[in-house]
Parts: structure tokens; C-alpha cells; sequence
């Protein structure tokens, strides 16, 4: 019986190390996959500091003023009072009916505006594929955690069914033992 009471403490002790070494095994896990996580978000937390040169500068705020009402307004102002001007001068006109001095300034200022807003749409593109990336990359590690806590509980489940048929077949001994020594009680009465 003492023999026994020891093996029961044995086993109890094997089984319960066994657990705890699981546990340790996954904290570790846990820890690891938090620390990448701390990366990817301070990476899309503190973007790297851009410079941008003076044309660069100069295309942005012409790309923001050129497609802002301000200048279109602005715009429309300036034209209604040149061709206002140039109507009521008549003969004294810079710029007499056809307009073509004013034909000219408006073709010379598209000309310029265009590949400047341009330029400043290609830097938003960039910044916006960089995001794309950054996205992409958020989704592949989710995707890589998913897996990893799938991968976790199939761990977790073949070993607590290890522990259950341990324990299953540590109890059918048991109860083996027990009906053989109440065969045996039974017996020498």
C-alpha cells in the first residue's frame, strides 16, 4: 500500500511538471510573439522622417492651392475683371475681343500647374503604397498569429488527451487492483 501511495505522488508530480513545463513554453511563446508585435507597431506608429526638397514643397503647395476653392474663385475673379477691362476699353484695349493674349496666360499657367500637381499626386502615391505595405504586412502577421494560436491549441489539446489517457489508464489499474484484492477478500471469507 505505501509502495503504491508513492507511486500515485510519483506520477501526480510527472504530470504536473509536464503541465508546467507547458505552461513556461507557452508564456515564452506569448512573449516572443508580443515583442514582434511591439516592432510592426512602432514601425507604423513612427514612420520614418521624411525630407523633402524644395520642389517638392513648392509642388504640394501648388497642388493644394490649385484644387482649392480659393483658387478658383479667385480664378474666375481675375478672368471676369480681364475680359470686363478689356471690353469697356475697346480701342484702348491690351487685349482686344478674341482674347488671345488671355488664351495665352491660361495655356502657359496649365502648362505649368499640371506635371507640378503631378508631381505632387506621384509623392501621395508613394506615401499611399507605403501604407498598403504597411497594411499588408499588419495582415500577414495577424494571419501568422491566427496559425500560431491554432498551432497552440492542437498542441494544448494533444497533450491535455496524452494527460486524460494517462490518467485513464492509471485509474483502470487502480480499479483492476481494487477488484483483484475485493476478489481476494472475497475468497478468504
Amino acid at each position: 500500500m505505501n509502495n503504491n501511495t508513492q507511486f500515485q505522488r510519483q506520477y501526480l508530480t510527472k504530470i504536473l511538471a509536464t503541465e508546467d513545463e507547458h505552461l513556461k513554453k507557452l508564456h515564452q511563446l506569448v512573449a516572443d510573439a508580443m515583442k514582434e508585435q511591439e516592432l510592426i507597431s512602432e514601425n507604423l506608429l513612427h514612420p520614418a522622417r521624411e525630407t523633402f526638397s524644395r520642389g517638392q514643397m513648392v509642388a504640394d503647395k501648388v497642388a493644394s492651392f490649385g484644387g482649392s476653392w480659393t483658387f478658383i474663385i479667385s480664378f474666375g475673379v481675375v478672368l471676369f475683371c480681364w475680359i470686363t477691362m478689356n471690353i469697356m476699353l475697346a480701342i484702348k484695349a491690351f487685349d482686344p475681343y478674341p482674347f488671345i493674349l488671355l488664351n495665352l496666360v491660361l495655356s502657359c499657367i496649365a502648362a505649368i500647374q499640371a506635371p507640378v500637381i503631378m508631381m505632387s499626386q506621384n509623392r501621395k502615391e508613394e506615401k499611399d503604397r507605403m501604407r498598403a505595405e504597411n497594411d499588408y504586412l499588419v495582415n500577414l502577421k495577424a494571419e501568422i498569429e491566427v496559425r500560431n494560436l491554432h498551432q497552440k491549441m492542437n498542441l494544448l489539446m494533444e497533450e491535455q488527451f496524452k494527460t486524460l489517457l494517462e490518467l485513464q489508464h492509471y485509474q483502470t489499474e487502480l480499479l483492476e487492483e481494487i477488484t483483484g484484492r475485493s476478489r481476494s477478500m472475497g475468497r478468504k471469507k
